[in-house]
């Protein structure tokens, strides 16, 4: 089973602005070679952070209305969310460390 959550402009509100922890939120496409790359990290964060943060996943093809709406002009584009606002961005593949510590910083501050 997958640790991240498929996220659409339906269901954003709900599972990323009215989240009580953390949100990564990682805008990708199905034809994005780095957004391939990026993904088992994503797995891989999302199922160590269960239950403290939570790995969303919004498809650009199909949500082009979220995209423009935070301004995703590259991908992989990497949004971390606390209290629904937008704290840091990250364009381009991130290692696991690094958003590790993001995901962190969040959950101090919140």
């Amino acid at each position: 089973m997958k640790a991240t959550i498929e996220v659409n402009e339906g269901n954003f509100e709900t599972e990323v602005l009215n989240s009580a922890q953390p949100v990564l939120v990682d805008f990708w496409a199905a034809w994005c070679g780095p957004c391939k790359m990026l993904a088992p990290v994503l797995e891989e964060v999302a199922a160590e952070k269960r239950g403290q943060a939570k790995i969303v996943k919004v498809d650009v093809d199909a949500n082009p209305v979220l995209a423009a709406r935070f301004g995703v002009q590259s991908i992989p584009t990497l949004l971390y969310f606390a209290e629904g606002e937008v704290r840091h961005q990250t364009v381009g593949v991130t290692g696991k460390k690094a958003i590790v510590e993001k995901l962190d910083s969040l959950a101090v501050a919140a």
